[in-house]
């Protein structure tokens, strides 16, 4: 982390900063620091809403006393690819984990799906699952049950006839056009009550407006995920000072 950890101090000025409603642009340029450094801070202690210094602090000094007392895992540490500084990977994965479990995934649902999306294989086995994340195997049994049922992972077997779990790069498309299901299904309940509330009545009007309002924003969620559908399957472009 650029100038350090974060100090107590530090932290108390970013809680005074978000309860002005400052970005985190903003606090991060008044502290002197990368705003992606206060991105994660934020979102690893509860989101901006409900982040407190006093607890961040001692969270942080909790995960500081866990890594110095842990055991070196030896081989079990996967290795990191392309070059990547381990310890970055490990925040921005906690990070987006967290992001997650705001998001309402159930956090070894989150910790999963962190797994796979930032495998470039975009999948894993469930060996390799309790291995990276140092969890039970009944653990992602349970994890992985759920996030099929939610259509955000599925299983498939490799050539050595492993159960593998992946990633689908579909899913963020599925989970676009189930949200605007959702809210055309709101939406239609809500205009189901102008005429039995009485049309012209300012709660039928309230309603008549909701539904307008929420078949725009589920019309244009649709028509924005077809539109994009296809940057989800798009492959990283290659140089040509790439080829050997």
């Amino acid at each position: 982390m650029p100038g350090g950890r974060l100090t107590q101090q530090e932290r108390q000025q970013i809680a005074l900063g978000l309860a002005d409603g400052l970005a985190y642009a903003e606090i991060a340029r008044r502290l002197d620091r990368p705003t992606s450094t206060i991105t994660r801070e934020v979102m690893r202690n509860g989101g901006p809403t409900a982040y407190r210094a006093d607890l961040a602090h001692r969270a942080t000094e909790r995960r500081a006393h866990r890594r110095r007392q842990a055991p070196p895992r030896g081989e079990q540490a996967p290795p990191q690819a392309h070059g990547r500084d381990a310890e970055a990977v490990r925040e921005y994965e906690e990070t987006f984990t967290t992001v997650l479990m705001q998001a309402g995934t159930p956090k070894m649902m989150a910790r999963v799906l962190t797994c796979l999306y930032t495998s470039d294989a975009g999948s894993l086995t469930a060996a390799e699952l309790v291995q990276r994340l140092q969890v039970s195997p009944a653990s992602i049994s349970k994890a992985i049950a759920f996030l099929e049922s939610q259509g955000l992972v599925r299983r498939e077997r490799d050539e050595r006839r492993r159960e593998r779990y992946v990633a689908d790069d579909d899913v963020w498309y599925q989970s676009m056009i189930a949200s605007a299901r959702g809210t055309i299904q709101v939406a239609e309940t809500a205009r189901q009550g102008v005429n039995i509330l009485g049309r012209d009545t300012p709660a039928a009007t309230r309603l008549e407006n909701i539904a307008r309002f929420l078949d725009f924003v589920s019309e244009s969620i649709t028509r924005a995920a077809d539109q994009a559908r296809e940057v989800l399957h798009a492959k990283p472009e290659t140089t040509s000072d790439s080829t050997t």
